[in-house]
């Protein structure tokens, strides 16, 4: 098995993603990183994290030009995906979940008919958006940081987003709250190269070993506070 480094294990991803992955001190943490690293180790490598546009990362691009070994990148297992990657089993199941200012009342996407929505581009968040937001307004950002901060100043009315991240936004904006979750039923997977089983195999022996060892609920609570309740084991 060839890595693009040959002592690392480079991981694309795109920043920020709190708390999966965002920049704090001057190096990249969080559960995504913890979870790689487990992978880093069991092949005796230190992870090495590249910040791409996550259009690249979800089209295989970044991976087929030999821009990193792996994707990890709070990335949503997709069909449409799986045609431009292989991916690794699920290690994070999310859902949707609606970002608001405090007290503004929108608890369903009917509620913001003829209002603004935001979505980050790309996301599994903007395809249920155009899916279910009849008569919404979409507003598309590059990042996850300019949709939050446009919720906040009240550039649009609500975001869109998995539920992990705006729970873990909300923890230090008291002014805006999570007033809903969609049950999309995601599932979070490392993205490979197609084609690269034996790079795909070794990440799964890795998640298998950190769930039955007990590193994987470690991880968990570091970043979420409290166990994996619910996610696949």
């Amino acid at each position: 098995m060839s890595l693009v480094k040959s002592d690392k294990l480079t991981t694309c991803t795109h920043l920020p993603y709190e708390p999966f992955q965002v920049k704090k001190g001057g190096e990249v943490v969080g559960f995504d990183v913890d979870v790689v690293d487990l992978v880093a180790k069991k092949l005796d490598v230190k992870q090495e994290i590249v910040d791409t546009p996550f259009e690249g990362i979800q089209t295989g691009e970044d991976l087929n030009a030999g821009k990193c070994d792996v994707a990890a990148a709070g990335m949503t297992i997709t069909d449409v995906r799986d045609e431009n990657l292989d991916f690794s089993k699920p290690y994070f199941e999310a859902t949707q979940a609606l970002l608001t200012k405090k007290g503004k009342g929108y608890k369903t996407l009917a509620d913001l008919k003829g209002k603004k929505l935001g979505v980050q581009q790309g996301t599994t968040g903007a395809e249920y958006a155009k899916e279910q937001g009849k008569g919404v307004e979409t507003v598309q950002f590059e990042d996850l940081a300019l949709l939050l901060t446009a919720v906040k100043t009240g550039q649009v009315d609500a975001g869109i987003n998995d539920n992990g991240v705006l729970y873990d936004y909300v923890k230090g904006n008291p002014d805006t709250e999570v007033t809903a979750e969609f049950d999309t039923g995601e599932q979070y997977g490392i993205g490979v190269k197609t084609g690269n089983d034996a790079l795909r195999k070794e990440i799964d022996a890795a998640l298998d070993k950190a769930k039955s060892d007990g590193s994987y609920d470690r991880i968990y609570k570091k970043w979420f506070g409290k166990a994996p309740e619910g996610q696949d084991k």
